[in-house]
């Protein structure tokens, strides 16, 4: 046996496990299982936190108490908050979709670091029970939302430590992941693959995990700082121990405005792989999109300061910031113009997946339109800390990274199991979430305009409508999530045989039989031309 034989040999052994069942899944490195296992426990999470959302929502139904009390408010909102954005918006799709189809669109074998990339999942998965854990443990559950604001945060008797210990954890596996993904694009492509030979979505995975090993340790220090003050009565952020509230904010949002570029930026790789497929035709202008994601990535660092209008910076930091925030929604529009531009003179196919797509423009371009207002600084004074910023932060969130998600799912669902959903089903899913959504948050931006602050357990009569209305597309939302994870859940077991190439893709996946077999490739593929090249699409169906 030759050494390159042998080496294959025993990368297979590995990659296949000395176990089965569910013992095989939790000690297999196969990249892809690891994607499912990802997968699967997201979507758990984002059903949990979904739920707590609708308490909210029907808590806010009507003026004073209704399903709970003022404190216990304040801890759903917090562990709503924490789920969603610390275990499934921010490692979300490329902890799923990165991980489930990175390698092979780059045509590797596996990423590079198989066993680190099985430690990411149990790191994420400490972080994400821990989190949960922080509501059950003794003492009442964390109460200071997401974003831990100091100095309440350092002196509330609630669990804030668990919590802030889960985020933390949580930080750990998104830079492990971001290293993984960084060293396996930049070693692991196929012969012939140059940069601009690569397709897009490695293209947003790759300006991702830079954000992610770059930031995320700011936050983690950040956090840790916080439980320091807590544990130790060090004076960091505490005006009581001298310390300054102010750089709290400052050291939080260098991570997290840069986070929100961690949920967007894998959700525009994911649609701008649907785009070209539904239309049968070459990505318009494949350059500009891929150097628009490392403008995003590096311009993102910039703008933290848009948050902290009213905390009290100088007027000059306050034109910066703002400055800056106009400026970086230029490279998303980059990318909208380019995403309607490849579909313009396409041979459209309206399937799920496509109009999962569609609705992130629609529903993306009102969240950056009104994050220009937020942006600017006579019209943040009066928005700031209102509904209005909740519902900007869903249309871009929800809007972009969950939709995105949806429509990775349709996507790529018939490559993991090799079953088809049902379309007319999946297309009444999409009609309950694009409706629901919409008449969940749009009516927050009325009655933020209006004074209607955000966070509030409570809330004077006037709002009432816009409240009424908003828990009414919650319910209307939950519905079409329900639907939609019922039909690919049958469809997993039941769905008819998809065949390797449904879409007529032209990526490298849909050239591999599905679901993919072990490491992917019986010979490593030699690439010759541009990604979205159409002169040979499979016609299999």
């Amino acid at each position: 046996m030759s050494s390159t034989e042998k080496y294959t040999h025993e990368s297979y052994l590995e990659h296949k496990g000395k176990y089965k069942g569910l013992l095989g899944w939790l000690t297999s490195t196969d990249h892809k299982k690891i994607g499912l296992m990802y997968m699967y426990a997201i979507t758990v999470f984002f059903l949990v936190a979904a739920l707590l959302g609708l308490m909210m929502r029907i808590e806010k139904i009507a003026p004073g108490p209704t399903i709970m009390d003022a404190q216990t408010y304040n801890g759903v909102f917090t562990i709503h908050g924490v789920i969603m954005i610390f275990i499934v918006v921010i490692p979300g799709l490329a902890a799923v979709f990165g991980n489930l189809f990175l390698p092979i669109l780059i045509g590797a074998k596996d990423v590079a670091f198989p066993k680190l990339n099985l430690f990411s999942w149990y790191l994420f998965m400490t972080g994400a029970i821990l989190g949960l854990f922080s509501q059950f443990v003794g003492g009442d559950p964390p109460d200071t939302g997401w974003t831990f604001y100091v100095p309440y945060s350092a002196e509330s008797s609630t669990n804030v430590i668990w919590a802030l210990s889960a985020a933390f954890i949580l930080g750990f596996a998104s830079i492990l992941t971001g290293l993984n993904f960084i060293v396996t694009i930049h070693r692991m492509r196929a012969p012939g693959m140059t940069w601009f030979k690569m397709p897009l979505f490695p293209w947003s995975l790759y300006a991702t995990a830079w954000i992610q090993v770059l930031a995320t340790p700011i936050v983690g220090i950040t956090l840790l700082m916080v439980i320091a003050e807590r544990v130790l009565n060090i004076g960091f952020f505490d005006p009581a121990l001298g310390g300054d509230p102010v750089l709290f904010q400052h050291l939080f949002w260098i991570y997290s405005h840069p986070a929100v570029y961690i949920m967007i930026l894998p959700a525009m790789g994911v649609v701008t792989e649907i785009f070209p497929t539904f239309s049968q035709k070459p990505v318009f202008g494949y350059g500009a999109i891929a150097i628009s994601s490392i403008a995003i990535a590096v311009v993102g660092y910039f703008v933290w300061g848009h948050h902290m209008f009213t905390s009290g910076i100088s007027y000059w930091s306050r034109w910066f910031f703002s400055f800056l925030t106009f400026i970086v929604a230029v490279p998303s529009a980059i990318k909208v113009f380019n995403w309607l531009s490849t579909m313009y003179g396409g041979k459209i196919s309206l399937k799920p997946p496509l109009l999962y797509a569609i609705s992130l423009i629609f529903l993306f371009l009102i969240g950056g339109f009104t994050g220009l207002t937020l942006g600017a600084l006579a019209t943040n004074i009066h928005t700031h800390d209102t509904a209005f910023v909740v519902a900007h932060f869903h249309y871009i969130i929800f809007g972009g990274m969950g939709f995105a998600f949806f429509a990775g799912i349709h996507y790529w669902f018939p490559k993991m199991y090799g079953r088809m959903y049902s379309f007319r089903w999946a297309n009444i899913a999409w009609g309950f979430l694009f409706l629901g959504f919409n008449v969940l948050y749009f009516p927050l931006f009325i009655i933020g305009l209006q004074g209607m602050p955000r966070r509030y357990f409570d809330y004077l009569p006037q709002y009432q409508t816009g409240h009424v209305i908003s828990t009414i597309g919650a319910f209307i939302l939950i519905i079409g999530i329900f639907m939609m994870i019922s039909n690919l859940i049958y469809a997993r077991k039941k769905g008819a045989l998809a065949g390797p190439n449904p879409w007529k893709g032209v990526t490298l996946e849909w050239k591999i039989p599905s679901p993919p077999p072990l490491e992917n490739f019986d010979e490593i593929p030699v690439i010759t031309h541009q990604p979205y090249f159409f002169g040979d699409t499979n016609d299999e169906d």
